[in-house]
């Protein structure tokens, strides 16, 4: 694979100020590998366009969390996820890769029975795998947090869309028994649109099927090269203190 790291590039890089060395990740034989020369935007940049995120986000979630709730319920939740790494320039090696999310709920009943808010925090295994390599992937862990705002029907069903903001966790690349952190390859967070529908029995058990589509850039390395974490989501919830109602 060559060297990951060369002197000149090294030396050019510590004579630029407030600026960071860094390694393009690419897949070449089904692994994900870093390589070459990048110089990303000043430091102090990179995190003014996080914070701003985050402040915006923030703001969203203590507004919809301000609506007057008639009763909230607390749950957990867990399932299974489909993720894959959309790159642009595309990157044909690679491949859905099978995970799993686990985490918490709060159903917040509104004014209007119709309506509801569902904040949730959960762990996020997601990444992708190689098509050429079967023995090699990509494994991103996020935590998540997404402020869902819910249409109930008087079925059980309900739709769901909202924002949603992922904190990562852990990176890594995988071939065979050899694993590599590559967390400083991705940002620190990525955000993304979940869009889904949900059912709810009266017994409190309920499910629902999810898809969010990532709407950041979450390379690290490369202006030129986007990449996005899309993950399709099925699971399985149980919400306590709710075994009357649909909702």
């Amino acid at each position: 694979m060559g060297h990951l790291q060369d002197e000149p590039c090294l030396e050019k890089a510590d004579k630029i100020m407030m600026q960071r060395y860094t390694l393009k990740l690419f897949f070449e034989n089904g692994i994900a590998f870093a390589g070459g020369c990048y110089y990303k935007e000043s430091y102090f940049l990179t995190q003014k366009k996080f914070m701003k995120k985050t402040i915006i986000f923030a703001a969203t979630l203590f507004a919809l969390c301000s609506v007057k709730a008639q009763s909230a319920h607390f749950g957990i939740k867990g399932g299974l996820n489909a993720s894959s790494v959309n790159s642009s320039p595309s990157n044909s090696d690679m491949q859905t890769k099978i995970g799993f999310n686990l985490g918490l709920l709060a159903h917040i009943h509104t004014s209007n029975p119709q309506w509801a808010i569902q904040p949730e925090i959960y762990y996020s295994d997601e990444g992708a795998k190689s098509k050429s390599n079967s023995s090699a992937s990509l494994n991103l862990g996020f935590i998540n947090v997404p402020v869902l705002a819910q249409y109930m029907f008087d079925n059980g069903f309900r739709i769901e869309a909202g924002p949603q903001v992922g904190f990562l966790m852990n990176a890594k690349s995988k071939s065979g028994n050899v694993s590599v952190n590559v967390k400083d390859n991705f940002k620190k967070a990525n955000f993304s649109i979940p869009v889904g529908l949900g059912y709810l029995a009266s017994s409190g058990l309920g499910f629902d099927a999810r898809y969010n589509f990532g709407i950041s850039n979450i390379n690290n390395t490369s202006s030129s090269t986007k990449i996005h974490s899309n993950v399709f989501q099925f699971g399985l919830f149980y919400q306590f203190s709710d075994t009357k109602r649909h909702h």
